[in-house]
């Protein structure tokens, strides 16, 4: 549970809309078959998106907020061990963002006392911002509580790349899960989440995350009733990794990726 007064959570949430529109003015320019692309040092691709928009982010933050700590993909930590912590990932989804797939986000979180208590995921493309707090998420302003929970037989099932072998993080037995699911898609990043949250689909699964992945998204998911774990079957901010779907399907899930006996 959450130690923010309510008076805390109002400003915060209205603070990182104000954040994601702002990195969206910085990202909507650069989307198009002309985008610019760079390669990291482990070959990932970067754009001048990804880093306009998180300076930008860092330069409000130092305005409003001088006493708070920052992690971001693109520029690193200051005062990490500070009460209040951003995390930023400006383009979460690269690789669609440069494929003009919009199922990239923006992903920004705040950690008080080392945990997320508030995120936003914000696909500015389709203009749909999802703010969630741990006790509820909304969509554009409204409340969104995922879609009721189905059987395995009935769900849909999406992750970012279904031909990763971290799938099989933990020794999971990842092959056997599609088979039993309605419909299997690679409708990932950050956009998977935002069809969870919001109903589209059932079940969305990451085996391999940096904290800028993961740390918005869990208070959103939680925040809409949506039980998330790591492939261990833990704490998913501490593993890095997320399984999320309704709590029975969610057992479900677990049961085929480790079967008993």
């Amino acid at each position: 549970m959450s130690e923010l007064s309510s008076e805390q959570k109002a400003e915060f949430k209205e603070f990182i809309a104000y954040l994601c529109d702002e990195a969206a003015k910085e990202i909507l320019p650069h989307y198009g078959p002309q985008v610019e692309i760079e390669r990291k040092s482990d070959a990932t691709p970067v754009t001048l998106a990804d880093r306009n928009a998180e300076k930008r982010i860092r330069a409000i933050l130092a305005e409003r907020y001088p006493e708070h700590g920052i992690i971001g993909e693109e520029y690193g930590r200051e005062r990490d061990d500070a009460e209040f912590v951003w995390v930023l990932d400006p383009v979460d989804g690269t690789k669609s963002f440069i494929s003009g797939v919009p199922l990239f986000a923006t992903l920004i979180a705040l950690l008080h006392k080392g945990r997320p208590v508030i995120g936003a995921i914000n696909q500015p493309v389709l203009k749909q911002m999802v703010i969630g707090d741990c006790e509820t998420t909304t969509l554009n302003g409204k409340p969104v509580n995922g879609r009721p929970a189905c059987t395995l037989a009935e769900a849909t099932l999406c992750t970012t790349d279904p031909i990763r072998e971290s799938l099989w993080q933990n020794n999971a037995q990842w092959t056997d899960l599609p088979p039993k699911t309605a419909l299997y898609r690679s409708w990932g990043d950050a956009g998977g989440y935002i069809l969870l949250v919001s109903g589209f689909t059932d079940i969305m699964c990451d085996p391999l995350m940096e904290i800028w992945d993961c740390a918005a998204i869990l208070p959103c998911l939680e925040g809409a009733g949506i039980k998330a774990t790591g492939w261990k079957g833990g704490d998913a901010f501490d593993e890095r990794c997320i399984i999320a779907a309704k709590a029975s399907l969610h057992d479900e899930v677990m049961q085929v990726l480790y079967p008993k006996g």
